[in-house]
């Protein structure tokens, strides 16, 4: 059986390659060509279709490396508690799903542009009311994704906070976060305010800050509490 420590390393590693591919990549890639900044990605996406196709893949592959990051981390939090580890795979296997319904919307933008493009002139109205459906699914399909990807993060640091897995500072400067991303990025497209990206900010260098971490110490066993099958 692995120890603790060598868990904590491997999930310091994949923490370090989720960051880019689950949380960054996929949707700076996909940002230009499902612009609605005229003519919109009715035009842009069908031009831009390999950029599409990879932003896709990179997001498959974030996908499945969060749910390795449970099933990894799982034995050591079951230690701890079994109800929390169940809640933090759950959460993972579910922003998976998430993710997995959102690529789906991507590409149905995509192919929507294709036939766009295709068509040419013809029955542009048509193009258009259901371009605007699409995006209009994609967009709820983001911000849903955002929510389950914010709860498996505010679970993990919850976890590492309440076992004492990692510095507590660190833990807590990462629930800091991933609640400023919400309030400030997720919540008002729920509540309909007025979006604060610049409070998303802080997270990124606290998560990976917390993956370099991790990498190099691995999880703190000063502080496991005994099994709980014991």
């Amino acid at each position: 059986m692995k120890s603790t420590k060598r868990i904590g390393r491997i999930i310091g590693l994949l923490l370090a390659l989720q960051l880019p591919l689950g949380l960054i990549l996929p949707f700076v890639l996909i940002q230009g060509p499902l612009s609605i900044v005229p003519p919109g990605f009715l035009v842009n996406a069908a031009a831009d279709s390999s950029r599409i196709h990879l932003a896709v893949l990179i997001a498959f592959v974030g996908g499945a490396l969060t749910v390795s990051i449970a099933i990894t981390a799982y034995q050591v939090i079951r230690r701890n508690s079994q109800t929390m580890a169940l809640w933090f795979l759950v959460l993972c296997v579910t922003s998976l799903a998430m993710d997995a319904i959102h690529n789906t919307a991507v590409m149905s933008m995509l192919s929507i542009s294709e036939r766009f493009a295709e068509a040419g002139s013809a029955d542009a109205g048509l193009f258009q009311a259901l371009g605007e459906t699409v995006r209009s699914t994609r967009y709820w399909a983001h911000y849903t994704q955002l929510v389950f990807i914010g709860g498996w993060i505010f679970m993990f640091y919850v976890i590492m906070l309440r076992f004492g897995l990692i510095p507590r500072l660190l833990a807590t400067l990462g629930l800091i976060g991933i609640l400023l991303q919400f309030i400030g990025v997720t919540l008002p497209a729920l509540l309909d305010y007025p979006s604060m990206p610049w409070l998303a900010y802080p997270l990124a260098p606290i998560h990976l800050t917390a993956a370099i971490w991790l990498t190099a110490k691995g999880f703190d066993e000063q502080h496991r509490l005994p099994d709980a099958d014991a």
